[in-house]
């Protein structure tokens, strides 16, 4: 299966799609977590950390490619968990796109929705529990207000596409999963 995750910044995403990770045995693919893993000194890795740093999305140029690159491994030939891609409508056609270029598909949107102040809340503690520096109050609002104008029309896109399915993000961990086993069947 191939299942993209959409949600905003704290509603669950890396928790849920390592709990889905184990029990269907296909790789969690974290975009966030490819970016924050470039060098920082490296000059990618500096250019990666401007926009990270601020809160910003990084360019379509820098992720595509690695994004690409890393669906093309053969660990991911069967299927992966997309979390944090696409951000953008120009990213979720490319992404189809490349998919249909290798005779695959998505078999699901999955978009967790989460209240903003519950959201506010979460990353505040996890910046705190996992010394995240790119977890600070303000860049917390630029990335809300980033999903808000970015990457919610992404699933305008797949709406159409009759790909989504909403999870109530807000309740405990394992209702959520609960909910995502049901949707993703």
């Amino acid at each position: 299966m191939r299942i993209v995750f959409i949600g905003p910044p704290g509603a669950g995403k890396g928790t849920q799609c390592g709990r889905l990770t184990e029990r269907l045995g296909i790789p969690h693919l974290s975009t966030g977590e490819m970016l924050r893993g470039t060098e920082r000194n490296s000059p990618l890795g500096k250019i990666v950390a401007s926009y990270i740093d601020h809160g910003r999305l990084a360019p379509d140029y820098l992720v595509l490619p690695i994004v690409t690159q890393r669906l093309s491994e053969a660990d991911c030939l069967g299927g992966c968990l997309l979390d944090g891609f696409p951000r953008t409508v120009n990213q979720a056609e490319k992404l189809d796109q490349f998919l249909a270029e290798n005779a695959w598909k998505l078999d699901v949107v999955l978009n967790l929705t989460v209240p903003s102040e519950v959201l506010i809340a979460r990353l505040l503690q996890r910046a705190e529990q996992e010394n995240r520096a790119d977890d600070t109050d303000e860049t917390i609002a630029a990335r809300l207000e980033i999903f808000r104008t970015q990457t919610a029309p992404v699933l305008d896109y797949y709406q159409q596409q009759k790909l989504v399915k909403s999870i109530d993000g807000s309740k405990n961990p394992d209702e959520v999963f609960e909910l995502i086993c049901q949707a993703v069947g």
